[in-house]
């Protein structure tokens, strides 16, 4: 980490001020204004403002983050030097964010002439001399405003995945301070299996057909770079990759794979396909629909055209990116995963705003995934996120069973949290749904699990709220808790009395 220049600034009052002004990178106005934190978790710390009310931040790596006022935020420079090289060579960087290396000499001088033109026009300072003065006070070496827009460029381009700023208390993601072009999201999460696509196609013989077969993840992305990339020659492959997949049960990637296969319309394939289906109960549902042994070829061709145009196409930007962050999750990419479930939640979210304004019509609030939104979430162990999906998804359900599963979900995540007065006030509203006579949907919840998962998520929030010493609260819980197993049938109660009776003896031991 460089902070060479900062130390400097932080020891000379003088230097300070300059940079201040005419510079705009103020020690003083280190405060945001709002509370905001990397959505990685990562460490943050904000070490200097600006007249617009943006922030400097260092990240973990020594990077700076600027976030403004806006609720735009990018990295700037790989360190404080870096990044104080940018502000007092390019006062102006603000206007300067379009600009890359590819927009030549020429241009990137004109722009940056312009962003200081009215600073050169000012009679109380010299632009220039104090700019030599700051450099040297600082140690910073001087550099072109070409080679700066590269350095500031590069650092744009860093932003994502790993230090994407979010408020914390809402959760909602900054926008790019930029808008340089990234390359989808496909691109990176397929490149391993795109990898081993074309070593296996440049002659890989039974040895590495096997090593990639037997390995879940790169026999799935083999699979997925095959449907992007469709070749003849792949029948072979897909074959033998179909039947290792069959193993895993029914997924996404063994009806992919069956579609590939099916696409080539060849009646012979249609054994190995049955025997395929025939795994186990799961494949058989999966493939029902997968034409019978008497069928002939063209007939499971249109089977496998009609399959991949409702599931699968051949074009990479049209794949669901929760596809693209599953894959991503499981190869490691955890905050490529995140932000692309954060930047979809985000999306959905706002188009909810924008459907419960007046005249919007209500049934179209139904359409948004947030239950899988949540459920990726938690998946990549981010409990806040699913918290914030599963509100959302709550507050859409239109059914009693719905509103309570729901809400039983949120309860938990509130739990998980440590959001305990939350999750006692979800657990209030799930009751009132409960005793709520117009709607029938619940009217066996006693002799279900779901009575039973009721009943378990109070004893475990009252077992919560017992160990965090909120007597009043545990005792109170508890009652209601109770009082819902006193409802459950008698199998359905069996599984809870003795977390029941655990959960007794802990508020007990409270005194």
């Amino acid at each position: 980490m460089t902070d060479h220049a900062l130390r400097l600034l932080r020891q000379s009052r003088a230097a300070a001020e300059l940079a201040a002004f005419p510079f705009d990178f103020d020690l003083d106005r280190a405060d945001h204004g709002e509370e905001v934190r990397l959505a990685s978790g990562g460490p943050l710390t904000p070490v200097a403002g600006d007249g617009t009310g943006g922030t400097f931040f260092v990240c973990a790596d020594g990077s700076v983050l600027y976030a403004d006022s806006e609720g735009s935020a990018g990295i700037i420079g790989s360190s404080v030097d870096e990044a104080l090289e940018i502000v007092v060579g390019l006062p102006g960087w603000h206007d300067c964010l379009d600009l890359s290396p590819a927009d030549g000499a020429e241009k990137i001088l004109a722009r940056v002439a312009e962003a200081e033109e009215d600073m050169r026009e000012d009679e109380d300072f010299d632009l220039d001399a104090e700019r030599a003065g700051l450099r040297t006070a600082l140690g910073l070496p001087e550099r072109s405003p070409v080679e700066l827009i590269g350095m500031l460029h590069a650092a744009l381009l860093r932003t994502e995945p790993d230090f994407l700023l979010l408020n914390a208390e809402e959760g909602g993601a900054y926008e790019r301070l930029d808008r340089h072009p990234r390359p989808p999201l496909w691109e990176p999460v397929l490149a391993r299996g795109r990898t081993d696509l074309a070593v296996l196609r440049a002659g890989g013989g039974p040895a590495e057909w096997d090593a990639v077969a037997r390995d879940p993840l790169r026999r799935r992305l083999v699979l997925r770079a095959a449907q992007f990339d469709r070749a003849d020659s792949d029948l072979g492959l897909l074959r033998h990759l179909v039947r290792y997949e069959a193993g895993s049960s029914m997924t996404d990637e063994l009806r992919l794979g069956a579609v590939l296969v099916g696409l080539h319309g060849l009646a012979e394939d249609l054994p190995l396909l049955h025997e395929v289906r025939d795994t186990d109960f799961d494949t058989v549902c999966g493939l029902s629909e997968l034409p019978g042994a008497g069928a002939t070829g063209a007939e499971l061709r249109q089977w496998a055209l009609d399959t991949d145009a409702s599931w699968f196409g051949a074009d990479p930007a049209d794949e669901p990116p929760f596809t693209l962050a599953e894959l991503a999750r499981d190869q490691g990419m955890t905050e490529l995963a995140r932000v692309t479930l954060i930047r979809l939640l985000d999306e959905i979210e706002l188009g909810l705003f924008q459907l419960r304004r007046p005249g919007a019509a209500p049934e179209a609030l139904g359409a948004s995934p947030l239950r899988s939104l949540s459920h990726a979430f938690q998946k990549l162990g981010d409990t806040f996120q699913a918290l914030r999906a599963q509100r959302l998804f709550a507050d859409l359900q239109d059914t009693a069973w719905a509103r309570v599963s729901a809400r039983l979900t949120q309860a938990r995540l509130e739990r998980e949290l440590g959001r305990l007065s939350q999750a006692t006030a979800t657990l209030t509203t799930l009751r009132a749904v409960l005793t709520d006579p117009r709607d029938t949907s619940l009217r066996h919840w006693h002799g279900v699990n779901l009575g039973c998962f009721i009943a378990e998520e109070h004893y475990a929030l009252t077992r919560a709220l017992a160990d965090a010493d909120l007597r009043a609260e545990s005792r109170a819980l508890l009652a209601h808790a109770d009082a819902i197993l006193g409802e459950l049938s008698g199998n359905a109660a069996t599984g809870v009395r003795e977390l029941a009776e655990e959960t007794a003896e802990r508020v007990r031991g409270l005194g």
